[in-house]
């Protein structure tokens, strides 16, 4: 027997409540999907999701005897979220598809635990866990997990016409849990599929794209999106730039202990061109930080080989430190790469390393004298104002920031 029993997260008093509430008088509840899929691979359960025979309003009802706040995340598709000593637990009711139409499910609640594994996307995601912490397993998924394998439940071609995003949880999943090559059937049928995603909303494109650049080594979902055709509709900009910096920066961060970011990842396969990454931005509808992140990328110039410490806080001044901190771990990813075959890149690859530590760690300057001393100095309001107080910040800069407050307004005398 398989069991999640000795796991610390199902012994947890929050936990047995949502138990005992709903496994009372007929009704039963059972955990499903990421935390037993998780806890099974040896890996960290993070949010808990249940299923029940119990109808929403029954739930809801329940929770409100008990003295547990209940909230309608999305009760017309059956899950309610009941919230615990502050931790939520989502509760969805058993359910059949009615109809789909690649995007939406119609759904009709029931009581038979094996239709509503069968409905859902893959067989590592629907596997369930009892009050006892019984795995039960009606898919397969237990043979799936001691093999890594990524599958859809039942016809692969039938589960992503159902919702053309599981294209994309397909491989998000094979990027976190898969092992060797992808399952053909699935892999066919992403294939088969990708000119639907264009249908899909841009929200959430990107945020299975996101995770899946999350996962610690997606090269390999990476490369058979790409394989599949599926990477160029998501991201046509990677098209020609393609995806062979990948690697090497999943072993900079390795070795340098940098923390897996998704956005820089995704830098790493696309071209530092202003005008397209704009574009994508628009079309994936990133976040404003997240666009700024690619506009202070693209922005950001070229390091030059030999730069001085005082020329590169210069750089750092005009530029910002953002786009150079990703340009350089760019530039030392690929460079770490390729000392494997040339060991006198070792020098380089320290001096990208030492100018990130100093980006990483400078703070911008403050100019010492503002506007208002240039009024206070008998300039008149108007565009001459900031003409000479640009020329002070220009000299100010120039002489790596050491001009303080008295030697300016000196300046400024001199010049009006």
């Amino acid at each position: 027997m398989t069991s999640v029993a000795a796991e610390a997260w199902f012994s947890a008093p929050a936990l047995r409540r949502v138990f005992d509430l709903l496994n009372a008088d007929g009704g039963e509840v059972r955990v499903v999907g990421g935390a037993v899929r998780n806890s099974l691979m040896g890996l960290q359960a993070s949010d808990i999701d249940m299923a029940t025979t119990l109808l929403p309003q029954e739930v809801m009802a329940r929770a409100s005897t008990a003295g547990i706040k209940a909230v309608a995340t999305g009760i017309e598709h059956g899950t309610v979220t009941l919230i615990i000593d502050g931790k939520p637990f989502e509760v969805t009711t058993l359910r059949r598809d009615v109809e789909t139409d690649g995007r939406h499910a119609e759904v009709a609640f029931g009581t038979d635990w094996k239709v509503d594994a069968e409905r859902r996307d893959l067989t590592i995601n629907a596997l369930y866990a009892d009050a006892a912490g019984e795995v039960i397993d009606l898919v397969g998924g237990l043979a799936d997990i001691e093999s890594r394998t990524v599958r859809f439940i039942g016809e692969a071609e039938k589960r992503v016409a159902e919702d053309y995003l599981r294209v994309l949880r397909f491989f998000r999943f094979f990027a976190w849990y898969g092992s060797g090559r992808p399952d053909a059937d699935g892999l066919r049928a992403c294939a088969r599929a990708r000119s639907k995603l264009s249908g899909l909303s841009a929200e959430r494109v990107w945020a299975e794209m996101k995770k899946l650049l999350s996962a610690e080594d997606p090269g390999r979902a990476l490369l058979w999106m790409r394989q599949a055709g599926v990477l160029t509709e998501v991201v046509p900009e990677s098209e020609k730039w393609g995806i062979d910096a990948i690697p090497g920066l999943i072993a900079a961060e390795r070795a340098f202990g940098w923390k897996p970011d998704p956005l820089l990842r995704l830098a790493s396969i696309v071209p530092p061109n202003a005008e397209r990454l704009a574009e994508m931005a628009k079309r994936l509808r990133v976040s404003k930080a997240e666009t700024a992140f690619f506009a202070a990328w693209a922005a950001s110039p070229t390091i030059p080989a030999a730069i001085a410490d005082t020329a590169f806080d210069r750089m750092l001044y005009r530029n910002g430190a953002a786009g150079l901190v990703t340009r350089l771990k760019l530039a030392a990813a690929v460079t770490r790469q390729k000392t494997e075959g040339d060991l006198s890149l070792l020098a380089e690859t320290a001096r990208l390393k030492r100018l990130l530590a100093r980006a990483e760690a400078w703070e911008k300057p403050v100019l010492p004298v503002s506007g208002a001393d240039v009024l206070e100095a008998g300039v008149p309001a108007g565009p001459r104002v900031g003409e000479l107080l640009q020329r002070l910040e220009d000299g100010w800069v120039d002489g790596n920031f050491n001009a303080d407050r008295a030697t300016l307004v000196a300046r400024l005398k001199a010049m009006i």
